[in-house]
């Protein structure tokens, strides 16, 4: 009790920031890119303690000064020279405390997307693997991966994503080629058109390609009508978020 008789409030615990754990907080990067046909994602091969030779996720330490978003962007500027990520968003953060060996860290991931136009400069330890052949993975980062291809495959159905694997333009046998290199399986040409331009999503150019070694008729060139993350399908969005919460729930 106080001097006026009330009652004095306890101390919140769970505000008292100096009872806290302190442990480490990495940001790791989920890079797609389209290579021969095939979706690819970018990996560094460990070469020390702990499992050196598997491959990771380029990453590093969160600095105290940073933010999660500018850490990431660092990392693969310096680390595997990859400045020219088309599309870059937070995925999902990873807590588990024995994921790491070392001790406890923290780990926030982003799916990043490059564009069939880049070549990155990577080094001579940094590789593009396809996502449906991964080498051995260190920690959790295969299941990482994973987390990214479902995300990138979810937001194909419903969103422009597409905008930062495919070239700034191409014809529509080229953009069939990466959606399906995406989503791991075919899809028609005629259909993606007649989709994509009902939904407002590409455009044409109003010229045409050069023609191949073969000949035959110039095909149409078309590009993406936004170069930024639009939602193009409301309704896909709610089917797909019904479809994870009945799966997070056990419903089949």
């Amino acid at each position: 009790m106080n001097q006026t008789g009330q009652r004095e409030a306890a101390p919140d615990a769970g505000h008292d920031v100096s009872r806290g754990a302190r442990f480490g907080h990495e940001v790791l990067a989920v890079t797609f890119q389209v290579r021969e046909g095939r979706l690819c994602v970018l990996l560094w091969q460990r070469a020390l303690p702990p499992q050196p030779g598997s491959w990771s996720l380029p990453g590093g330490a969160l600095l105290a000064d940073e933010r999660l978003g500018t850490s990431v962007a660092r990392h693969l500027a310096e680390k595997v020279d990859v400045r020219t990520v088309r599309h870059l968003e937070q995925l999902e953060t990873r807590s588990a405390p024995d994921r790491d060996p070392r001790g406890r860290i923290l780990a926030t991931a982003y799916l990043g997307l490059v564009s069939t136009e880049t070549e990155a400069n990577v080094p001579e330890d940094t590789a593009w693997h396809p996502v449906d052949d991964l080498p051995p993975m260190a920690f959790d980062h295969g299941s990482i991966v994973g987390s990214g291809l479902a995300r990138l495959r979810a937001k194909l159905s419903y969103t422009n994503i597409a905008f930062a694997l495919a070239p700034s333009a191409f014809t529509m046998p080229v953009l069939r080629d990466v959606y399906v290199a995406a989503l791991g399986q075919q899809i028609s040409v005629t259909n993606l058109h007649r989709v994509l331009m009902r939904r407002r999503v590409i455009e044409s150019l109003n010229a045409t390609a050069a023609p191949g070694p073969s000949g035959g008729r110039p095909a149409a060139l078309y590009r993406f009508g936004s170069q930024e993350l639009e939602i193009t399908d409301a309704a896909a969005v709610f089917r797909h978020a019904r479809r994870s919460h009945n799966d997070d729930a056990g419903v089949p």
